[in-house]
């Protein structure tokens, strides 16, 4: 068996979820609504407030697919309850970053500055004297994206450390030249 696909999955007593035709799972709760479509053969169980999902036989393909369903019905029940968000850290003089309506402009040493527009359902906040962007909303992997878009934008040198990163990046630091002896 799957260690990650016969894990249950708890539904919190705020969220509702609905099985509709062709597979289709809607999850919807306080924060928004996720549709996911699944493959065919998976099925799925509900008994009181914990979702298993079942796969038809051992074959290799339905083992990929038993945790992988399991785990993308998990991501949309935590992301309609709780919500993801991913923090960013800006390093570097001159380097800022301002939310002006839902806009995110960043200020990372180009002629111009950079503007993110959010997709639905993914806010920017920006905190910490302009040096911290937290982006979030109810999709992981839509906000899993927009920050790798916006740490590429700059992404972190080795020599300075300048640049955008991810909170709990760990930028391994190089030496510069040796310089005269």
């Amino acid at each position: 068996m799957s260690r990650i696909g016969k894990m249950p999955i708890n539904i919190p007593a705020n969220v509702k979820i609905d099985f509709q035709e062709g597979n289709t799972v809607v999850v919807s709760g306080p924060k928004g609504k996720l549709q996911q479509v699944c493959h065919p053969d998976m099925e799925f169980k509900v008994e009181g407030a914990v979702l298993t999902v079942v796969r038809p036989s051992e074959s290799r393909n339905h083992r990929a697919l038993h945790g992988l369903t399991r785990a993308l019905l998990n991501n949309m029940v935590i992301g309609v309850s709780d919500g993801f968000s991913k923090t960013l850290q800006i390093e570097g003089v001159g380097y800022r970053a301002n939310v002006e309506g839902n806009t995110l402009e960043l200020s990372v040493g180009y002629s111009h500055p950079i503007n993110f527009e959010p997709p639905a359902g993914v806010s920017f906040a920006v905190e910490n004297r302009n040096k911290t962007i937290i982006v979030s909303g109810v999709d992981k992997q839509v906000v899993g994206e927009i920050s790798a878009q916006i740490r590429k934008t700059r992404p972190p040198e080795p020599y300075k450390g300048k640049g955008i990163r991810y909170d709990n990046e760990v930028i391994r630091r190089k030496a510069g030249k040796a310089g005269k002896v």
